[in-house]
């Protein structure tokens, strides 16, 4: 499987199966226009790590560390996701204006590992 991320603000999504890979709702996006297949939120950062990162690439290498932490507790989880996916491209969306800094990175090499 291919995975992708996108940021859901932009055009151009590419095809696949659309999972909104953040734990609160986009503002201003409604239901019918983000499409989803499906709304991941147990796999997003914890509201704890969320704002304790604020976005701040500082704190870039150190939330990555926490986040895979994170993410190593709920890899059963991640595994029943990813079987869920019935196309050959996984697209992994977020919110976040700061597309080098944003979790979806670690999330889509943590999942490309569990393959």
């Amino acid at each position: 499987m291919d995975i992708k991320i996108h940021r859901i603000y932009e055009d151009d999504v590419p095809q696949g199966y659309r999972v909104l890979a953040d734990r609160l709702w986009p503002r201003g996006v409604s239901k019918e226009e983000a499409d989803l297949d499906a709304h991941w939120k147990d796999l997003a950062p914890s509201s704890d790590l969320r704002k304790w990162f604020d976005h701040d690439p500082e704190k870039w290498s150190d939330f990555r560390k926490k986040y895979l932490s994170e993410l190593e507790t709920h890899e059963k989880e991640a595994k029943e996701h990813l079987k869920e996916v019935d196309q050959e491209t996984l697209i992994l969306l977020y919110g976040a204006k700061d597309k080098k800094h944003s979790h979806a990175h670690i999330l889509k090499a943590y999942l490309e590992k569990l393959q």
